[in-house]
């Protein structure tokens, strides 16, 4: 006669592989397993992000040129594209002067004077 353990022992072990072969993993009692993390789900694309690294880049972009040209030589080049066909037109609007782009302009002028 065999002792009981063991025999629940087998019994489990069986089980255990009976549930591999099935492609099943083994989770003991109490214990966080596989199926207790779940995926995070996707929010669909995620569009806020790239977008503000793109404007923040258009605005160092533009500040930095700013900084360079200087203010009225700047102002004259976006009064040209302005006076130009429809994509000159655009460019223009892009290019325009705006509060965060002086504002960078001014730290730059600060921390790097020409």
């Amino acid at each position: 006669m065999t002792d009981a353990n063991l025999q629940d022992f087998y019994a489990r072990v069986a089980r255990v592989q009976a549930a591999h072969a099935r492609g099943l993993g083994f989770e003991a009692e109490g214990l966080l397993g596989r199926s207790h993390y779940a995926r995070p789900r996707r929010r669909g694309f995620p569009v806020m992000k790239p977008l503000l690294v793109a404007l923040l880049c258009l605005t160092g972009l533009k500040a930095t040129i700013h900084y360079h040209v200087g203010d009225g030589v700047y102002r004259a080049r976006v009064a040209t594209l302005a006076a130009g066909d429809t994509v000159d037109r655009v460019g223009a609007f892009v290019m325009s002067t705006d509060p965060a782009m002086l504002w960078v302009s001014a730290k730059l002028q600060a921390w790097a004077p020409r």
